[in-house]
């Protein structure tokens, strides 16, 4: 018994040395070393060996499974496997750079690896490479242009523009066009990096010499091999309509609330023609659009209204860039840009995520980890900044940690008996307007240590007990009556506090005995009983028996 008693006391004070040095260097010890970047080729097959974590964290064999190693990622996708016993890190499946990044580059998946005994986060990243996997694709495989004879050379016309998925050298890098006389192609840039062409006139045009012309369009990527994708030009010459339309602006910028309604008129855009006539009428359309403008705005051919027809998310996408053409009759045509900032507003609540919990505990444990969680809002500005909190009068505390990780901590040991079990509401807000919030319980129980010895009520009890035996009842019988209530006694004054008997010391007769062979006994005998407790233990004892002529007349 004292040995197991100190062996618990060792392992009580081991753990709270343990909690001791994981908050003295809390800042430290949480974040754990600077953070590690690895790096992958996308499409690499399920499997593949990123790094072996427990030689770059300085573990040794097994380490990681001792201290329940976990890998970590934002979102419910794992994109990695850790094995405890070597330490390795492997992809558990092919990553899409696309797919996972989009045109952002470069590519990081950021991840924690979260060691347990003592509680550490080490923050790595993982960089996906990207490979030449797209070719450079047209929105239009076909192109028609309309051009006044009289158009001087010189002249830009844009053209629709392609897409290519990859980013970097792999990414679309230049435009060419079949070798000609009259026209020649640039490569240009948008404010978002996107590459169109233009085609640039080189030469005057004569509808009566050539009326028509019909080239190739090749857009190239820089990879290597190299990809490409090609659309057909066919340009037509038209004889003199004096004049094209023109936009009142050639650059419109507007804001929209992320939840504006559908069929909400987002920007009215307008041009003039001074012909008349068929060549004066001017109708409005989208230039090369690609699928998901076409999805989420409506442009009115008449009057030029661009309206929403599909709901907006600022987190999916906050910009969106529109060419509009205007087009008389006579097939002249102006352009102008619309540039539609999507404004964020707070419509997604906070997520909790949690990553481990601690239950039971012990009482009177010190500060002890409880619970390790992580919050996340995909609103941005103050709509995405978070605050984390719980009841006041709880013997818990919140502490933020590594990036957006909290840990819910005991602030005092606890005591079982005062009581056994805790529900606890994590509360997590944003601050944005309306303020949004998301509440997690966590039901933690307290479990039991030695730490209160048996106490009595009453310091002695003492039981006056009347004996009158028939004949036919053995002492021993007795004997079982006097202890089973002695026993009774006890049980009910084990939460006592401790005492001591004051009277004389006696031992149970062996004489109880019919003597008289009348059926009773020759005398009535009362016992005094006492009940002792102390020191983690508690007694039963008989005091000395009185011995009176007649039938006792205190029965207490």
């Amino acid at each position: 018994m004292a040995e197991s008693t100190m062996e618990a006391r060792g392992e009580r004070f081991l753990r709270q040395r343990q909690v001791l040095f994981l908050f003295v260097f809390l800042g430290g010890s949480l974040a754990g070393s600077e953070s590690r970047r690895y790096s992958v080729v996308e499409e690499t097959e399920r499997g593949f060996l990123i790094a072996n974590i427990a030689n770059d964290l300085g573990l040794g064999e097994g380490e990681l499974a001792v201290r329940g190693a976990q890998v970590v990622s934002k979102g419910n996708k794992q994109h990695f496997q850790l094995n405890h016993q070597t330490g390795d890190l492997h992809l558990r499946e092919k990553l899409d750079r696309e797919e996972l990044c989009g045109p952002t580059e470069p590519c990081i998946l950021h991840f924690q690896i979260l060691l347990q005994n003592p509680l550490q986060f080490i923050t790595n990243e993982l960089h996906v490479i990207d490979v030449n996997d797209h070719s450079p694709v047209f929105f239009e495989n076909e192109m028609q242009l309309k051009l006044l004879e009289n158009t001087p050379p010189g002249t830009m016309i844009p053209l629709g523009n392609a897409e290519d998925l990859d980013v970097g050298r792999n990414s679309l890098q230049n435009y060419t066009i079949t070798p000609n006389s009259h026209f020649h192609v640039l490569t240009r840039s948008r404010r978002d990096g996107r590459k169109y062409p233009q085609l640039v006139l080189d030469k005057s045009l004569d509808r009566e010499e050539q009326p028509e012309f019909i080239l190739t369009l090749t857009a190239l990527d820089g990879g290597s091999p190299h990809r490409s994708g090609i659309a057909k030009i066919h340009i037509l010459v038209l004889d003199i309509n004096d004049n094209a339309p023109e936009f009142t602006q050639t650059l419109y910028e507007v804001q929209i609330l992320e939840n504006s309604p559908l069929n909400s008129v987002v920007v009215t855009v307008s041009a003039t023609d001074l012909d008349t006539g068929n060549f004066g009428t001017v109708s409005y359309a989208f230039f090369h659009a690609s699928e998901e403008i076409r999805k989420t705005f409506q442009l009115n051919p008449i009057t030029g209204d661009i309206q929403l027809v599909k709901y907006l998310n600022f987190e999916e996408m906050n910009t969106y860039e529109l060419d509009i053409e205007a087009k008389d009759g006579g097939g002249l045509s102006g352009k102008t840009t619309v540039i539609v900032q999507v404004v964020d507003v707070n419509d997604n609540p906070p997520a909790l995520t949690l990553s481990s919990i601690t239950s039971p505990i012990p009482e009177n444990s010190p500060e002890t980890v409880v619970a390790v969680f992580s919050v996340s809002d995909l609103d941005s500005g103050e709509n995405g900044r978070i605050m984390c909190s719980i009841e006041d009068s709880l013997p818990f505390i919140l502490k933020p940690s590594v990036e957006n990780f909290y840990t819910l901590l005991t602030n005092t040991p606890l005591d079982r008996e005062t009581k056994s079990e805790y529900n606890i509401t994590i509360t997590v807000t944003d601050l944005g307007t309306p303020r949004l919030k998301t509440q997690h319980n966590i039901t933690v129980t307290v479990s039991d240590v030695n730490d209160n010895a048996p106490a009595f009520s009453q310091t002695t009890y003492t039981l006056r007990v009347l004996v009158v035996a028939l004949a036919s009842v053995s002492s021993l019988f007795l004997f079982s009556v006097l202890v089973f209530v002695a026993v009774r006694l006890c049980r009910r004054s084990r939460a006592a506090s401790a005492g001591r008997c004051l009277g004389p010391e006696g031992h149970f007769p062996g004489h109880l005995v019919d003597v008289s062979g009348t059926g009773t006994l020759s005398q009535s005998y009362q016992y005094e009983v006492c009940l002792t407790g102390g020191s983690g233990t508690s007694e039963f004892k008989f005091l000395k028996p009185i011995i009176t002529n007649g039938l006792v007349q205190d029965t207490e």
